[in-house]
């Protein structure tokens, strides 16, 4: 996050804020104030301001002798899946895919070279990586990015992932650049993707594109199961024309969503009869 910004209207002290709000990665809920302040290289009087401004809005809290996230922070990333109206459309598609799969469904964004997770419906399986509205993983390894990275112009697929992932996890998959693109390829022409254990033992997933009105892919919806308890056969065979025919759904319902006119009432217009 640019600490100046490049014009006369940015707000340093809000980026400084959204900077210490980020500095809480994965495996690190606890932070002491020196912590904030080396994570995001502010001075520890200024870390502090910003931290006890956060712990009196509600989004930090102090614990264990430093700092920790409250769940109102979920309240940022919500913001943003409920302003999509994706939730809305997909919950009962999402819904129908995980009674006939008895497997967990999710829908995810690209964010860098990274997917984020943004609506999730969950069976109580234990699996190797646990996930929630807001996880991030790497994108390539995953079933999800690869139907996002594969819906970017080819020439723009390299530059997003020399981004750094933030997820803090390390794939089990590492291909080289024709490795990578030849997977892209394939998924671009069968119109979906699936991962073996490529981002961790044990996870294999099978994942379609979400589009809107226009064709764009918007975003990714997954069916993800135990690669102890579901087979590469399974998944295929019976899982995913499952998944292709919520994706459609939902693609289609988005569609028709983004068509429905929006009247907005005048301030000070009240209605007559």
């Amino acid at each position: 996050m640019p600490r100046e910004g490049t014009g006369p209207d940015f707000i340093e002290a809000l980026a400084r804020g959204l900077e210490v709000i980020t500095a809480f990665q994965p495996r690190r809920p606890v932070m002491s104030l020196t912590d904030v302040a080396t994570a995001t290289g502010l001075a520890r009087p200024t870390a502090r301001r910003i931290l006890l401004t956060l712990v009196e809005l509600g989004y930090v809290r102090p614990q264990d002798g430093g700092f920790a996230l409250t769940p109102r922070v979920l309240d940022l990333g919500v913001a943003y899946v409920r302003s999509m109206g994706l939730w809305d459309v997909a919950r009962p598609h999402l819904e129908w895919l995980v009674e006939r799969t008895n497997e967990s469904c999710s829908i995810a964004q690209l964010d860098g070279s990274d997917i984020v997770y943004v609506a999730r419906v969950s069976v109580p399986k234990i699996v190797t990586l646990a996930v929630q509205i807001g996880t991030r993983f790497p994108a390539l390894p995953t079933s999800l990015g690869k139907v996002l990275l594969a819906a970017l112009p080819p020439d723009d697929v390299a530059g997003v992932l020399a981004e750094p992932s933030r997820s803090g996890l390390k794939s089990v998959w590492h291909p080289d650049r024709t490795e990578w693109e030849s997977e892209l390829r394939e998924v671009r022409a069968r119109g979906w993707a699936m991962t073996d254990e490529q981002l961790a033992k044990g996870i294999r997933s099978v994942a379609a594109p979400l589009r809107d009105g226009s064709g764009r892919v918007v975003a990714g919806v997954n069916v993800n199961a135990h690669a102890a308890e579901t087979s590469v056969e399974v998944l295929l065979d019976e899982y995913l024309p499952l998944l292709l025919q919520a994706a459609g759904r939902i693609s289609g319902d988005f569609a028709r969503l983004e068509t429905v006119p929006h009247a907005v009432r005048p301030a000070g217009v009240g209605a007559t009869s």
